[in-house]
This record gives C-alpha cells, structure tokens and sequence, in this order.
C-alpha cells in the first residue's frame, strides 16, 4: 500500500465569523428545544427581576428612607423577599437546564461525529492522523456544546439585561438614557475590532493544537521505535517548536481578550463620568430624585456589566467557531466508497473472482494497478508474491473492497462487485493481517467481535481449529484474561493465534492472509497454517508470504511487481521456470540452510556483522 500520502489541513484563515457555521452549531441544540426554551425563560426572569431590584431600591431610598416612611419600607422589603424567592428558583433553573441540555449536546455530536467515522473509506484514515481525529471528537466537541450552551445563556443574560435597563433608565430620565445610548455604537464597533483580531489567533491555536495531538499520538503508540531509535532528543526538539509556537499564538489571543475589556471598561468608566455630571445637574434642579440618580447609575453598571460578557463570550465563540469548522469539514468529508443505487446482497460471495483490465493508484501519478487482469476460481487459494511496493497487498485490497478500482472492472460470480452493497461484502470476509489488532477487553470479546451472535462453544472451537485454544487455557484467566490495548499483553504470535481463530469464527467466504507469518516463530506458524488450511477448503484464499516456504501449496502463485502479474503458475511450475519466483525461493532456502549450518555467520549477514542474530532468522532454520 502508498505510504505517500501527506495530510493538509484545510486552510481557515478567513478572519470573518461565518453565518452559517454558527447556524449549524446552534442547530444542534434543535432536538432538545424544550430544554432550551426553558433555560431561555428562566434566563429572561432572572434578567428582568434584577432590573426590578434596583428599582425596589429606589423606591426604598426615595419613598422610604428620604420620607421617613417605615411602612412603605417594610411592605418594599416583604416584595423584595418574594421576588428574591422567585429569582432563587429562576437561578437554579436556567443552571441545571443549561447543565443538561450541556451533557445532551456533547453526547449527541461526539455520536454523531463517530457514526460519521464509521462511514468513511480507508482512504480517508490513510491520509488523515489520529491524533487530528481524536481532537475533533473531544476537544472542538466540548467547545461547541459549550457555546450552545453556556454561550447561549451568557448572551440571552446579557441582552436581556441591556433591554432591561435602558428601559428602566428611560422611565427614570430618557435624556440621560440617550448619553447611555451613544455608548453602545462605540462599544459594538471596539467588540468587532478585537473579535476578528481574536478569531485569527484561535484560529492558528486550533491548528496547532491538532499537530501536537497527532504528536502526542505518534510519540505513544511508537514508542518502543522512538526507544530503539533512540529519537527521544529529536522527538523532544520538534514537540518544544510546535509548543512554542502554540503558546506564542494562544498568548496573542490571551492578549487581546485581556486587552478587550479594560477598553470596555475605560468607556464605562466615561459614559458613568458623564451621567454624574449631567444628573447631577438634573438633582440640583428638582427633575430627578436622589434615589432616581443611584438607581440610574446602577442600572448602567448594570448594563456595563453584560457588555463586558459579551466580551468574554465573543472570545469563547471564536475558539468554538474555529473548532466548529474542522468538525464540520470531517462531518461534510463524504466517503469514497458508497452503495450504488439498486445494489443487493446475493447472500453468499461464492464464486469465482475476476480482474478486468483494472487500473488503481493512490496519486495519480504513481500508479500501483496498471491494466491488471486475473480470474480466480471459486475454492482456489492464491499466493501473492514479489517487491514491496509492487501492488500485492494493494490487490488484496481491491478484492476485499477496502478501496475501488480507478477503471476496469472486478467481478464475482460474473457480476461487478460494485453492483453488491459493500456490506454483504466485508461480512463474508476473513482477513488476517501482520500486525492483527485486538481491541480493549477479553480474549473472547476479540474473538467474538465479527459475530456477536457467536455461543461460547463456537468460539471454543473456533480457537481450537485455529491452533489458540491451548495457550488460552494456559493463561490464569484463560478467555476472559485481559488482553490490553491493541493486544499489548499478548505476544505477536498470539495474537496472530487469535485473529486466525477470529476469522474461523467468522466461516467467511473469502479469505485473505497478508504476512501473517513473518513475524513469529516457526512452532506458531505451524499452528497458524494448519489453521489457514481448514479455512482454505472453504473459501477463496490470498495469502501474501513474506515466507516462500508457506506457500508452496498454493494452487497458482502470482509474482506482482510493477503493477502487474510477471509470473504466474503453481510452486513446481515456477521454480522449472526459473525466473524471478525461483532467484526469490532460492535466495531464501540459501538462508536458511546457512543459519542451520552457521548461525553465527547467517547472524553477520543478517545484521551486517554486528552478531545480533534476529529472532525470525533462528526460527526460520529450526
């Protein structure tokens, strides 16, 4: 398979909020529209009784205090106590509706987003990282849910508060609301200045953030490489330059965020400056009341207050906005592969298998496939040998429908596999890698995984015939032992063991083997091919060796090199040829007597002289 493939992420350096990006980030908060409609009214109460408040007050101060009327205080303070009774449950309301519509709206879009993965073709993982994937998921999905729901509220509050007050003030003396009015132009225009300053530098942190993921990702899942290859200095040296750069952008960002309010609160600052000259002048005259000019200053702080959090929230939708558009690029990414229209499950994949002038390739100008053409019979069993790169596991590929020919046609049973639902495809397959993945859980968790209707008594057999069931039974727990992530508390051998009793399991009608062999032992392969040989008698089997030897049975080998077939033709017939196969079969079978005669000069020509004898090359002569 290429391994050419660079990822590039989509460039979002527009430094304008898109529309409809923040539409499909509130749309989804569209399932729970009753929670949302509930946060949103206990948010306007709670908004509107704090404006009540402050007119409570003057009442207090002007009808009360100043008169000398204790009455009209008492029965003020008793309203007072009701309304804050009111604003008490109001409070706890928009928090636990907000908390839960929260928790919904994270869950919703990380299922979402994993039912998308589950969609995509192979193509897509090969050229997309990890570690970007796994931000997508929980980082960009914690801050979208955030802005639906925090964001959400914090604005509803805050608007809801400016209405209120300059209500409030326009009863108390609109003239001095109107110097309050003249404010909120400058401060929307201050707000859109620093929220695209802002958007740009969250924007470049986002992306910063997925390369340190991805990183992050690499550096674990490698790390017995990163140890043997002793890269840990260089590792460390790239990681600080892409830290540094993220923390020079995310401190810009913090910078201005934290620049944005003492600007705001410089022209609160005026604005309140200016009310107290001009009300005091309006107090000195008979038109406003003392209780009237504390209530109206207190109503623009009252107002100050919300703008300097919409500040805040315009800081936190730009870190959600930027997040929302690499959620919504993997979510809008269709995949390759789809079902045409009409197409069927014929039930069963038997029959025979035929290549038709195929061409593939992963770039376009490295082509893998060239005019390739093969018919495989129904039972046969099919070796594919030859140069890495030369298009063998591509081939397998193509077969199992992990990726579609460019041009041509692959048939089964002489109808073209595009015309059956990919499903009904890969659910009849049996596949054993190299480097088998296992996942989290028990052995008979992974060995159920392809059919999870499977009794314990199938499973049992199943490892039986794939040669697992004894090493199982030897461990403590036996097939409920753990067996880690990815099967790291079990030996490459065993987990080989299992993914063949895995694919047993799943009695598939086409059966593909790639290198399964080369990285265990020879008592293991033993067990693995007699394993592939019961598979074998029912199903369509490819099998890539890297070992010439485990092939030798095989009804037609195939040399592939240059994207196409050289030779082809059973063991015997290709070794009387004496061609590529027999240079190949021959230079391996030189090895191994070399390592039965002398392994410590096989050791030296396989390690270069350093006497290092690998383990593949003793158990190869054993």
């Amino acid at each position: 398979m290429s391994s050419d493939f660079q990822f590039e992420e989509e460039d979002f350096s527009d430094n304008r909020v898109n529309t409809n990006t923040l539409i499909r980030i509130l749309g989804a908060a569209r399932p729970h529209w009753r929670t949302v409609a509930g946060f949103l009214f206990c948010t306007m109460v709670v908004s509107v009784l704090e404006g009540v408040f402050t007119i409570l007050s003057k009442r207090i101060v002007d009808e009360g205090i100043l008169a000398k009327n204790t009455t009209a205080v008492v029965q003020t303070l008793e309203v007072y106590g009701v309304i804050a009774a009111i604003f008490a449950v109001m409070v706890f309301g928009f928090i636990y509706l907000a908390g839960t519509l929260g928790q919904r709206v994270r869950y919703d879009l990380r299922k979402l987003v994993f039912d998308h993965l589950q969609t995509l073709s192979f193509s897509y993982f090969d050229k997309t990282p990890v570690g970007w994937l796994m931000s997508r998921v929980t980082s960009d999905t914690e801050r979208m849910s955030d802005l639906v729901t925090w964001g959400m509220l914090d604005v509803t509050w805050a608007v809801m508060n400016i209405c209120t007050a300059l209500f409030f003030m326009a009863t108390i003396n609109w003239k001095l609301m109107l110097i309050v009015l003249v404010m909120i132009p400058i401060l929307l225009y201050v707000a859109m200045w620093f929220k695209n300053k802002i958007l740009v530098e969250y924007r470049a942190t986002r992306k910063l953030n997925s390369r340190i993921t991805a990183t992050y990702n690499e550096n674990i899942t490698g790390v017995r490489v990163v140890k043997a290859m002793r890269r840990e200095e260089a590792n460390r040296r790239d990681f600080d330059t892409l830290a540094e750069e993220m923390y020079r952008r995310s401190f810009r960002a913090a910078w201005l965020s934290a620049l944005f309010l003492p600007a705001v609160q410089v022209l609160s600052a005026l604005a309140i400056g200016a009310i107290i000259w001009y009300g005091g002048l309006q107090v000195n005259l008979g038109e406003m009341t003392i209780g009237g000019m504390m209530a109206f200053i207190s109503y623009v702080t009252f107002m100050m207050w919300p703008v300097q959090d919409l500040a805040r929230v315009y800081s936190e939708m730009q870190q959600a906005v930027a997040s929302a558009e690499r959620f919504f690029s993997l979510m809008d990414t269709n995949s390759e592969l789809v079902n045409k229209p009409g197409a069927t499950d014929p039930g069963t994949m038997r029959g025979d298998i035929e290549f038709e002038n195929v061409n593939f390739y992963y770039q376009p100008e490295k082509p893998v496939l060239k005019d390739f053409n093969l018919k495989v019979r129904q039972g046969e069993t099919i070796a594919l040998v030859g140069p890495t790169g030369g298009g063998k596991s591509t081939t397998v590929n193509l077969i199992c429908r992990f990726y579609e020919p460019k041009t041509g046609t692959i048939k089964i049973n002489g109808k073209d596999y595009t015309d059956y639902t990919l499903e009904s495809i890969h659910s009849r397959l049996g596949v054993v890698l190299q480097t088998p993945h296992l996942f989290s859980g028990t052995i008979r968790e992974n060995l159920r995984y392809g059919r999870l209707d499977a009794t314990d008594a199938e499973i049992e057999e199943a490892a039986k015939l794939g040669g697992a069931h004894d090493f199982i039974m030897a461990l403590e727990k036996g097939y409920e032992e753990q067996v880690g992530e990815g099967g790291v508390l079990l030996s490459t051998g065993q987990k080989q063991l299992i993914s063949l009793a895995r694919a047993v399991l799943a009695k598939p009608d086409i059966f593909v083997m790639d290198e399964a062999t080369s990285s265990v032992d020879t008592l293991t392969e033993a067990l693995i091919q007699r394993g592939m040989e019961l598979l074998m008698k029912n199903s369509t089997s490819f099998i890539i060796a890297h070992r010439l030897s485990t092939i030798r049975r095989a009804d037609r080998i195939l040399v592939i090199e240059n994207g196409g077939i050289s030779e082809m033709g059973s063991h015997a017939e290709l070794m009387r040829l004496q061609g590529h196969y027999y240079n190949l079969y021959m230079q391996q079978f030189r090895e191994e007597l070399t390592a039965q005669l002398d392994p410590f000069a096989a050791s030296e020509h396989h390690t270069g002289g350093t006497g290092k004898v690998p383990a593949q090359v003793i158990a190869a002569g054993d």
